[in-house]
């Protein structure tokens, strides 16, 4: 598959994804087309790994960024994966520079409980 161009970037969820995989499967597959094996695999890969709808993983991202020690990419990786311990969370946080408090730890925790 070629890539001719790039016509926009943004970072989204795997449930932000999986809505766009749908629609441009069912396009394909309204105008006949056969879906190349990349994009089969990508369809397969979403429709295993993303738990939520994209509204509420958007919705748990905009949530976790108004925390504080919170980026863009730590929000979006943990509505990803949908951590269920402190220790998967703190896999998570692992390559950071600084380390979460249990406090910390448990009020991501909490969000992540409320949006799934």
């Amino acid at each position: 598959m070629k890539v001719k161009a790039v016509s926009s970037e943004e970072k989204i969820t795997l449930s932000e994804l999986r809505a766009i995989l749908a629609t441009v499967e069912a396009d394909r597959i309204a105008a006949g087309k056969e879906m190349p094996w990349e994009l089969r695999r990508s369809i397969e890969h979403v429709n295993l790994l993303a738990k939520t709808t994209p509204e509420q993983s958007r919705e748990l991202v905009e949530d976790l960024l108004r925390l504080d020690k919170m980026r863009p990419e730590i929000a979006l990786r943990i509505a990803n994966i949908n951590p269920r311990t402190r220790d998967e969370l703190r896999a998570i946080y692992a390559k950071e520079k600084f380390s979460l408090t249990g406090e910390d730890l448990d009020a991501i925790l909490n969000l992540v409980n409320s949006h799934v």
